[in-house]
């Protein structure tokens, strides 16, 4: 809508220029006096007058315009490099953000890595407990069971009696310690015959 305005505007001022300098023209409307313009006389007409007056005022317009025009261009670039500054501070914190979340992140992976190796090492530590109880429990049943030639039935009753003693504590302990806390994944002895 404003470029039709000032094209309308623009069109009617062609027109009066024109209209200016034609019915100025002739001896009849001839300079009287002197009229100088940086060292130039200028004589003729009034028409040529407004001719020049319409020239001089149409280079004062372009130079307005273009003095305007760069005016709008820097403002829209500053415009521009505060959009871009505002995108960048918003990206910036964004990925402050998100580093953060993935430093917490990988702090708990940490955490949670360490407390498993934690949890395998005492799983370890029982197995080879385990394992050594046992060991222990077959040399002591292969003791029993391997009579030496001086050997009384009494003795060998007192060693199975201790082996079965052995056996049924830590039994007895665990029932007491799930009865105490169910659920706690203790870890089950071998079985026992």
């Amino acid at each position: 809508m404003i470029i039709i305005i000032g094209l309308l505007i623009l069109a009617a001022a062609a027109v009066a220029g024109v209209a200016g300098f034609f019915n100025n023209t002739g001896s009849g409307h001839a300079v009287q006096g002197t009229f100088e313009l940086f060292g130039y006389h200028v004589t003729g007409s009034t028409g040529t007058l407004f001719l020049f007056g319409a020239v001089v005022g149409a280079i004062g317009m372009l130079g307005l315009a273009l003095l305007l025009a760069g005016a709008r261009r820097t403002s829209r670039r500053g415009q521009e490099a505060r959009r871009a500054l505002k995108d960048t501070q918003q990206q910036t914190a964004a990925s402050s953000k998100h580093r953060d979340t993935l430093v917490d992140q990988r702090d708990s992976a940490r955490a949670e890595a360490a407390s498993a190796a934690q949890e395998r090492d005492d799983l370890t530590r029982q197995r080879d407990n385990l394992t050594k109880q046992r060991e222990d429990l077959l040399d002591q049943r292969e003791r029993v069971y391997a009579p030496s030639p001086g050997d009384s039935a009494r003795a060998r009753q007192r060693v199975r009696d201790d082996l079965v003693s052995q056996r049924e504590e830590p039994a007895s302990r665990r029932q007491h310690i799930n009865a105490a806390a169910p659920g706690t994944g203790e870890v089950p002895l071998p079985n026992e015959k």
